[in-house]
């Protein structure tokens, strides 16, 4: 059984930051390839924020250039998206995701937690 739990988000005024986390619960028998952060605001689709190899490899969307920075922490299965200089159109639900790899590659999302960015 996977389970991906994030924590972190909250309100916050425009200029602001945030630091989300994201801890994945997996056995000893699976290793976790690509890990991300997606967000999904009302009426739209869900987008990428960034995501990170096991490797350090970060790749971001255009917007969060700059603003958001994403880290993981292979020892603890974790991964984190530190957002400074928050805009009211950050306002989302935040989506951790994890690929894990047992046999083969299963993609697990974690429940979301609300960012709310205020002007």
């Amino acid at each position: 059984q996977v389970q991906l739990v994030e924590s972190g988000g909250g309100w916050v005024q425009a200029g602001g930051s945030l630091r989300l986390s994201c801890a994945a619960s997996v056995s000893a028998a699976v290793s976790i390839n690509l890990m991300g952060w997606y967000r999904q605001a009302p009426g739209k689709e869900r987008e990428l924020v960034a995501e990170i190899t096991p490797g350090g490899t970060a790749t971001y969307a255009d917007s969060m250039k700059g603003r958001f920075t994403i880290s993981r922490d292979n020892a603890r299965n974790a991964v984190y998206l530190q957002m400074n200089s928050l805009k009211p159109e950050d306002t989302a639900v935040y989506y951790c995701n994890a690929d894990i790899i047992h046999h083969v590659t299963i993609e697990f999302w974690g429940q979301g937690t609300q960012v709310t960015v205020s002007s």
